[in-house]
């Protein structure tokens, strides 16, 4: 069973709404559908459950090869386990947790060819042009722009955590709190409140920005 084509560049375009839309309701019954050999089955969850994939790989910030590597290497375990997740409904999540635990052991494997124990390096910015790059250069408007250039400088100055979950949240259809969970490791209950918290200070770092 074919995976189907990667898009072109990990990070081009805007990777987050990247696929087709996909009702939560019905991804238990396209698993087992594909299950039993039907290719538009699988070709409708290969494009509705790509933008979460995406989403955890951009939220570990791999390389542009890394993270393709790790999508294939997804949909490569999920054709190869397809017949045997034991909750088909909760397939997103699968491919969340399958997902982290590849980006990471990419990560780890970085780590240990990194001739220095600094971690600022392996949180490095790509050099790759980015979809915040992409919008901005999109924008008519110069106000605008500068906004959006700004919105974007001070995400990029919120923790890791904060950086992976607002990432994880924009992608398209938006995924479900077990899908983040399963995507970053911390509970459901967690998911709300943590994410408030990121949303009031990345205000609060516009809003002292606003009044320099």
């Amino acid at each position: 069973m074919r995976v189907g084509a990667a898009p072109s560049a990990a990070y081009d375009d805007l990777p987050y709404t990247r696929g087709g839309a996909v009702d939560r309701a019905d991804v238990g019954a396209l698993v087992q559908s594909a299950v039993d050999g039907d290719a538009a089955a699988w070709k409708a969850l290969v494009e509705g459950l790509s933008p979460l994939v995406w989403s955890v790989v951009r939220a570990h910030r791999l390389s542009d090869a890394d993270g393709h590597e790790v999508y294939q290497t997804v949909w490569f375990r999920f054709a190869q386990h397809l017949g045997r997740i034991r909750e088909p409904q909760k397939a997103g999540s699968w491919l969340a947790s399958t997902a982290r635990h590849e980006c990471l052991k990419v990560l780890k494997g970085l780590r240990r060819l990194t001739p220095t124990d600094d971690p600022h390096l392996l949180d490095r910015i790509s050099e790759d042009r980015t979809p915040e790059e992409f919008l901005i250069d999109s924008e008519e408007a110069a106000a605008e722009t500068e906004r959006i250039r700004h919105l974007w400088q001070e995400f990029g100055e919120l923790g890791d955590r904060c950086r992976q979950l607002l990432r994880i949240l924009m992608a398209s259809p938006p995924p479900s709190y077990q899908e983040v969970s399963a995507a970053l490791g911390i509970a459901v209950g967690s998911i709300g409140p943590l994410r408030q918290r990121c949303l009031r200070r990345l205000r609060a770092r516009l809003d002292a920005r606003e009044a320099l």
